[in-house]
């Protein structure tokens, strides 16, 4: 028989392929089993919510009942294990938010960014958040600090409890390292990052300083807010250089703000005050708040706090309400500093010189070298000038600021949870010092009230906020802070109603001065209109008005461009441009093409307005521009003749030009057919996370594409947008309604949702509720939900 072989090339080649075969096999069976590990960590570090757990630390079982939407309601025995299981839970769905939140506070986000944070972990060095923290700290009651340090248990607990698991969230892992335990000043530090983000003005005196130095004193006195004539001006323009010295910094939102109001019961249909409040912060994933309800033999509060910090700051208890927005006043001083050419560290000061303190703050660097440096500390704050490379010149700029001293924002927190009246929650704001804030109040009882509460520093005129002042001068120096019986204060008003949008707040019969710059002062003016003259109010209406999208600095500008427009040059895309305006009822409605064509016309007119005249740093520094724009129109209108308006050609000219300019924009990106523009095509709200920029990772943690909204950031409903993408990311980031009849619920919407994991069903589940409105009711009683029972270790 004859025996068959196959040729040694084809048996080399079949073996091969059996082995080719057998790799792709067993590469595919390890990319599968990696799939299956990695899916089952990520779903294992998320929060567990029903069932027990053991919590290091408890004296007796805590209740735990997250609702529909994913808010926890705590209930226990004592306040100790209260607060740490307000840690231990916020911790759960929060705890790499809370870990990034005191790292950029206190300067050390390059520890898991590397060098790209470098820059920004200077600035916050510089200024010395977490120094006032620790400042802070040492004025707090023994209860106070009792009170943060079972917090920080509770959220050591939960870290402890996820490194035992190995459940710890996998964004520490993308990171590339684990949090380190909480401490009392963690929670104090992001306390103080809040006041950073709402406000201040020295942006604005360093523009104003940069404006005499850089114009000539007529057109640069143009772009003050306000300027007597006897007020001091610059010093010499040689002194500093302004652009060169701050371009680092970094700006808060210039939006930041918020609404708010309160409606006596003679005005509404149940007969008992409604409170509404909507805080406009940065929009992200996940949200500046966290919505909780605590319960305890001295606690029954519940509302929104920013995760790291116990306690609740805007909401309700079973006897009251409240809420707030941002006053604004001028809190913040720029102080020119002389430096001592043959000593570096010495400042002069009444003809002496005085030594800094100099403090060291190494940088570590995550894959490099750490980063020597040093803060500068005169008299008056830090030498804020020096980090952007100007160390060893002869003048400098330090920051007075109220938000470095001591405060006790925590102690006033947990007095007005505990309050039952307006004098008890009056009485727990004398320790809320910064940010000063417009306080809103209701009652169960009936009454309404107001306060602009913190402190304010006092200026004799206010001219003197407008500049940088002379360090070197006594007379330069705060002349102590308004007294607190002082501060603006309204008690069950006859109008019926309070309602503050970072509008001037006082009268020009007010004795102390509070700000150069407030808000435009549509928002206040649309709330006013809806509230004076209605009754039998509900709870509804004020949802709506909460949504509502009507622009009344479009109502007042487009007729006068309209009458000032030139005609007879107009292209037959710019006649159906203006055709659109002339039918528009003034709402920034998303299907609306008028919205588009007007939000981009005042674009492109302030941006001709101002024209080169300033780097895109300084503009970030033009806190108020929309004041001073205004300002300008109305002037041109009225036939004067403004200097920046007059060299880009006069008004009349102006509005053909940026019309022009604004219609061709629209084209090219809208297309030919400006009927079937829409305003929700360009401003579309996003809610992205720290990690997007990831570029794999947008998807995961970003989610679904943004989506087309309507508001604008002159409306009631606040949607402030990049004029480059028209993306929102600034807003409502907090919407609350209730009524003090059945104080017992309240309305919310925390947009995108209540969970920090994007695995969690509430992780986005309310970036469309935020678009249109949907609100979610959370009760105090009557709770159901998931159950989860938090036993002693």
């Amino acid at each position: 028989m004859e025996v068959v072989r196959q040729p040694r090339r084809e048996r080399r080649l079949k073996r091969w392929h059996i082995i080719t075969l057998s790799i792709i096999g067993l590469l595919l069976l390890a990319l599968v089993s990696t799939l299956i590990y990695v899916n089952a960590y990520i779903n294992k570090s998320l929060a567990q919510i029903e069932g027990e757990l053991s919590v290091e630390g408890l004296r007796a079982p805590v209740e735990v009942v997250r609702d529909q939407d994913g808010v926890p309601h705590i209930k226990a025995e004592n306040e100790h294990d209260l607060f740490l299981a307000q840690g231990y839970v916020q911790a759960q769905d929060r705890m790499f938010q809370m870990d990034m939140a005191r790292r950029q506070a206190s300067g050390r986000l390059s520890e898991v960014a590397g060098e790209a944070a470098i820059e920004q972990d200077k600035y916050f060095r510089t200024l010395g958040l977490r120094r006032a923290a620790e400042k802070s700290y040492k004025t707090y009651s023994d209860e106070a600090k009792q009170i943060m340090e079972w917090y920080a248990d509770g959220v050591n607990a939960y870290m402890k409890h996820a490194e035992e698991t190995n459940s710890t969230r996998p964004e520490f892992i993308l990171m590339g390292g684990k949090p380190e335990p909480w401490t009392p000043i963690d929670s104090l530090t992001i306390g103080k990052y809040m006041a950073f983000d709402l406000g201040g003005h020295w942006e604005r005196q360093a523009f104003n300083y940069h404006l005499l130095q850089s114009f000539p004193r007529e057109k640069a006195l143009e772009l003050f807010p306000s300027y007597p004539s006897d007020a001091p001006t610059v010093l010499t323009k040689s002194e500093m250089d302004i652009e060169d010295s701050f371009s680092g910094a970094v700006i808060p939102h210039p939006f930041n703000g918020s609404n708010n109001w309160v409606v006596s019961g003679e005005k509404t249909k149940s007969g008992k005050p409604l409170l509404a409040d909507d805080p406009h912060l940065g929009l992200a994933t996940p949200s500046i708040w966290y919505q909780m309800h605590l319960e305890s033999p001295k606690y029954n509060v519940s509302g929104v706090i920013f995760a790291g910090i116990p306690g609740i700051i805007l909401g309700h208890n079973d006897q009251i309400a409240w809420g707030v927005t941002n006053t604004g006043p001028d809190v913040q001083q720029l102080y020119l500093e002389k430096r001592n050419p043959d000593s570096l560290n010495e400042y002069l000061y009444e003809g002496e010189w005085e030594k800094a303190k100099v403090i060291k703050e190494p940088i570590k660097v995550k894959d490099g070298e750490t980063v020597p440096y040093e803060v500068v500390e005169t008299r008056h704050g830090p030498i804020i000038s020096d980090f952007a490379g100007k160390t060893g010149e002869e003048n400098a700029m330090s920051l007075r600021w109220t938000a470095l001293d001591a405060s006790t924002e925590l102690e006033a927190i947990l007095e007005i949870n505990r309050a039952s009246n307006w004098a008890e929650f009056e009485k727990g704001l004398e320790k809320f010092l910064v940010p000063a804030q417009n306080f809103v109040f209701a009652s169960k009882g009936g009454t309404i009230a107001y306060k602009a509460n913190g402190k304010i520093p006092i200026y004799e005129d206010g001219s003197e906020a407008l500049l940088p002042l002379e360090g070197w001068k006594k007379k330069n120096e705060w002349n102590g802070f308004i007294p607190f019986d002082e501060l603006p204060t309204t008690i069950n008003p006859d109008e019926g109603f309070i309602a503050t949008a970072n509008n001037k707040v006082v009268s020009d019969s007010y004795p102390h001065h509070i700000s150069n710059n407030w808000a435009q002062p549509y928002r206040y003016m649309r709330i006013a209109e809806q509230l004076r003259d209605r009754d039998n109010l509900t709870a509804q209406d004020m949802k709506e008005l909460q949504m509502d999208q009507v622009n009344l600095r479009a109502r007042e500008f487009v007729p006068i461009f309209l009458k000032h427009l030139p005609n007879e040059n107009l292209t037959d895309k710019q006649k159906k441009a203006v055709a659109l305006l002339k039918r528009w009822n003034y709402e920034d409605n998303v299907d609306g093409a008028a919205p588009l064509v007007y939000h981009k016309w005042i674009q492109t007119f302030t941006e001709r307005l101002y024209g080169d005249a300033f780097s895109d740093e300084m503009l970030a520094m033009f806190k108020g521009k929309g004041q001073t724009t205004d300002e300008l129109i109305r002037k041109a209108a009225k036939g004067e003749t403004p200097i920046w308006i007059e060299e880009q050609g006069g008004f009349n000219q102006l509005l053909e030009a940026s019309l022009a300019q604004a219609v061709s924009d629209l084209s090219d990106r809208f297309g030919e057919q400006v009927e079937g523009w829409k305003w929700g095509d360009y401003h579309r709200v996003t809610f992205d996370h720290p990690l997007s920029s990831i570029g794999f990772l947008e998807r995961f943690f970003n989610g679904e594409d943004p989506i087309p909204v309507g508001g604008s950031s002159v409306t009631v409903m606040a949607a402030s947008y990049n004029n480059e993408s028209g993306l929102v990311r600034h807003g409502a980031s907090w919407r609350f309604v209730v009524d003090a009849k059945d104080i017992s619920k309240a309305s919310h919407i925390v947009g995108p949702g209540q969970a920090g994991h994007f695995r969690s069903e509430w992780y986005h589940d309310q970036r469309d509720d935020w678009v249109k409105g949907t609100y979610h009711t959370t009760v105090t009683e009557g709770i159901e939900g998931a159950k989860l029972l938090l036993q002693p270790k």
